[in-house]
C-alpha cells in the first residue's frame, strides 16, 4: 500500500513538473514573439499606468514587457540544467527500487537456504536452483530477471551463513535456553523457598528461646520465694554433708543431716 502511493506521488510529480516546463517554454516562446513584433511595430507596446515619485513613468508597459521577456528567456536557459537533475532523481529512485526487490528477492532466498531447501553442492547448480525458486515464488515471478539472478548469486556467496544459522540450529539453540531458563526459574523458586524456611526456623528459634528464658526467670523467681517461705512454715531443710562410715558395724549409714527448725515458744 505504501509502496503503490509513492508510486503514485511520484507519477504525479512527473506530471507537475513536465507541465511546469511547457507552461514555462511557451510563455517565454510568447514573450519573445511579442516583444519582436511590439519592437518592429506591428503590434502596440503593453500599456501600464505607472507613477513614480507623483510623475507618470513614460513607456512603462513596454519596459515591464521586455524585463517579462528576459526574465522568461532567462529561465528558460535553465530548464535544460532541472532536466539533467531530474533525470538524475528518476535514475536513483529506479535504483533505489531495485535495490528494495534486490534485497527482497535475496531475503526470501536467504531464509528457503536457511531452511535446508536447496541441496546443489556446485556453483553452477546451486545458483541454477535459486534462480529456479525464485522465479516460481509467488511474490517474486514479476520482477526482472536480472534482479533474480542477482539475489540468486548472492544467496549463493552467503551459504556458508545460512548453514551456520540454519532454522533447525536456532531451533535447538532456543530449545537449549529456554530449558536453561527454565531450570534457573525452578532453582530461583526453590531458593525463595529454602530463604523462607529458614526465616520461619530462626523465628521459631528466637521465640522457642525467648520462652525458654522466660520460663527459666519464673522458676529462679519461684525457688527464690520458697526458700524465703521455708522457714515461716517450719519445714525441715536437708544439708547436704560427708559420707560418713560406721566403724563398729561396718555398714554405710545415710550422709544426710536433718535439720529441724526451731518452732516458736508457746
Amino acid at each position: 500500500m505504501v509502496k503503490q502511493f509513492r508510486i503514485l506521488a511520484y507519477m504525479f510529480q512527473y506530471l507537475l513538473q513536465r507541465l511546469a516546463f511547457a507552461i514555462f517554454g511557451l510563455a517565454a516562446l510568447a514573450l519573445t514573439v511579442f516583444t519582436i513584433m511590439a519592437a518592429t511595430g506591428q503590434l502596440a507596446w503593453l500599456e501600464i499606468p505607472l507613477n513614480y515619485n507623483g510623475q507618470p513613468v513614460e513607456n512603462a508597459g513596454m519596459y515591464a514587457q521586455i524585463g517579462l521577456t528576459v526574465l522568461a528567456i532567462g529561465i528558460c536557459f535553465f530548464i535544460p540544467t532541472n532536466r539533467r537533475i531530474m533525470q538524475l532523481e528518476n535514475s536513483h529512485r529506479k535504483f533505489s527500487i531495485n535495490m528494495d526487490d534486490v534485497a527482497r528477492a535475496y531475503a526470501a532466498v536467504h531464509a528457503a537456504d536457511r531452511a535446508s531447501t536447496f541441496r546443489m553442492s556446485s556453483e553452477f547448480d546451486a545458483v541454477r536452483e535459486r534462480l529456479s525458486y525464485l522465479r516460481d515464488h509467488p511474490d517474486l515471478s514479476t520482477l526482472e530477471p536480472g534482479l533474480l539472478e542477482v539475489a540468486a548469486q548472492m544467496s549463493h556467496i552467503s551459504k556458508e551463513l545460512a548453514t551456520l544459522y540454519a532454522d533447525d540450529k536456532i531451533d535447538r539453540a532456543r530449545s537449549f535456553l529456554k530449558q536453561r531458563q527454565e531450570e534457573v526459574d525452578l532453582f530461583n523458586s526453590r531458593l525463595d523457598q529454602a530463604k523462607g524456611i529458614s526465616n520461619e526456623m530462626k523465628h521459631w528459634l528466637h521465640e522457642v528461646e525467648l520462652e525458654e528464658s522466660v520460663a527459666s526467670a519464673q522458676l529462679e523467681r519461684l525457688r527464690a520465694e520458697m526458700r524465703e517461705v521455708m522457714p515461716e512454715l517450719g519445714i525441715e531443710r536437708v544439708v547436704a554433708t560427708d559420707g560418713l562410715n560406721d566403724t563398729n558395724d561396718g555398714r554405710d549409714h545415710d550422709s544426710r543431716i536433718i535439720e529441724m527448725q526451731p518452732k516458736a515458744a508457746e
